[in-house]
């Protein structure tokens, strides 16, 4: 399976999809913060402690939801490079998806 393109197509289309996923998600856990709270920011709700109104079990269970899909895209990415081979196009792909999500954390995402 090493370097198939099939795996790569495969990997490829898994990851969309999670990312897809986890900014429904996202979108969904700021949404509730904003329910509770209007005007939140997307930096906000990542530090609830500031905010005790968010001291909200469905927002809770939500934020959780979007932590587990999270979790699992940082999973699938490590296997992705770990099956398929590093000057692979799918593997690279894998790596640029990586850097966006974690550089759209650190400037506004979750």
């Amino acid at each position: 399976m090493r370097g198939d393109p099939d795996a790569s197509e495969l990997f490829e289309r898994v990851l969309s999809l999670v990312e897809a996923m986890e900014e429904n998600q996202r979108q969904k856990v700021l949404s509730l913060a904003r329910r509770l709270l209007p005007g939140l920011t997307p930096e906000d709700i990542r530090n609830p402690h500031d905010f005790p109104d968010l001291d909200d079990p469905d927002w809770h269970f939500e934020d959780g939801q979007l932590t587990g899909i999270q979790s699992v895209r940082f999973a699938l990415r490590a296997l992705s490079g770990e099956v398929l081979s590093h000057g692979d196009q799918g593997a690279s792909r894998a790596d640029e998806h990586q850097e966006d999500a974690e550089e759209a954390e650190q400037t506004g995402g979750r």
